[in-house]
């Protein structure tokens, strides 16, 4: 069975924040991602989408649209079907470049599942058999301002707080104990030093923080330092979460083996898509290890992936999902939707269930293959 790619079309999407998002490795005020949708010969249409992160995956909005024109003349023609082959054949133009290859990976799973009949995360394996609940992110700001940012996302109603860390021992603890005092001690808070730590503040803090009922820190200290996590996580009594250093099912395999965390945090941008997360979800079933499914600063189509992922197996248990609501404009059409606990209603839709409005993408830069 085939489904042929007949024409690509890339978008630059560029959407402002409510607020600037803060995190230890600098402020972003815009979501800049790439909007890809591929049509095929058999009339199905697929869409993904990206969001490039400079820091952490090294792509921009600007390379994503550059890069994937390289992509986009290598897939026409083929078999939209044959998703392995179409990633040989990307990875055949170029190595790397994370963030771009998952949405045209996104993209090619929406017309195979649609072609199935099938919603994403049933042709995936899974069923819509558990609760999607998404934390919401407390940016990286003074202590007092995050006290304050804490208890209004209580206020809303969200059930989960996460917190950005990764600034000094002291100010760190500070902040914790103030949103602690904020919002008590029944919220389960989780952090995220997104690198901004060295081994031994890393210890410190993490001991420091045990009285506050942290659920798991995110990646403590700089990925390229992973050796010293076995050593973290033995002394810290705070769960660790391995997130930029772990990309793809190598990534995933070499933590394991070091004993090196006791989560993974799958994203999408990270692992090129979704064929190669399935890899990661896979091996952390054979190990026995949690995942968090999360993500970057992508629209709600790309959440909707995510959470199609979420749902395809019981490893994952928590999700980070709450970016799209930070946005100033929502573009996408049907998709998931949010709760005022954060709980996430999923599309029953064959394929990914969500689409970019047209009357959007017509005042986007585009290129068309």
């Amino acid at each position: 069975m085939t489904a042929t790619i007949t024409s690509i079309k890339l978008y630059a999407s560029k959407i402002r924040l409510k607020s600037p998002f803060i995190i230890s490795l600098g402020p972003l005020t815009h979501a800049e991602n790439v909007i890809v949708i591929i049509e095929t010969k058999e009339g199905i249409v697929g869409t993904g989408e990206c969001s490039p992160f400079m820091t952490i995956n090294g792509e921009s909005m600007e390379t994503g649209m550059v890069v994937g024109k390289y992509l986009a003349t290598m897939l026409k023609g083929k078999n939209a079907l044959d998703i392995e082959g179409c990633h040989n054949a990307m990875n055949s133009v170029i190595y790397g470049n994370s963030s771009i290859k998952s949405a045209f990976d996104m993209a090619l799973y929406d017309i195979a599942s649609q072609q199935a009949g099938l919603p994403l995360y049933a042709f995936l394996g899974g069923s819509n058999n558990k609760a999607l609940v998404t934390d919401y992110t407390v940016s990286f700001k003074d202590a007092a301002t995050m006290a304050v940012d804490a208890a209004t996302i209580q206020a809303k109603g969200f059930t989960v707080i996460k917190v950005k860390l990764g600034g000094t021992k002291e100010d760190d603890i500070e902040r914790i104990r103030q949103i602690r005092e904020a919002v008590g001690m029944e919220i389960p808070i989780r952090i995220d030093a997104n690198q901004g730590w060295n081994r031994a503040d890393a210890i410190e803090i993490l001991i420091a923080l045990k009285p506050y009922k942290i659920q798991h820190c995110e990646e403590p200290i700089p990925r390229w330092d992973f050796m010293e996590l076995p050593f973290i996580k033995q002394k810290s009594p705070i769960k660790i979460m391995a997130d930029e250093s772990c990309c793809d099912e190598h990534d995933a395999k070499r933590l394991l083996d070091l004993g090196a965390c006791d989560l993974l945090n799958v994203k999408l941008g990270k692992s090129s898509g979704i064929f190669r997360a399935e890899k990661i979800i896979a091996l952390s079933e054979q190990r026995g290890i949690q995942i968090q499914m999360g993500g970057f600063l992508e629209s709600r189509v790309g959440f909707t992936a995510a959470a199609h992922v979420a749902l395809s197996s019981d490893t994952i248990i928590h999700c980070d999902f709450d970016t799209p609501l930070m946005f100033e404009e929502d573009p996408v059409e049907n998709g998931i939707h949010y709760t005022n606990k954060g709980e996430i209603i999923m599309p029953e839709a064959a394929g990914l269930g969500a689409r970019f409005n047209e009357q959007y993408l017509a005042k986007l830069d585009k290129i068309v293959l």
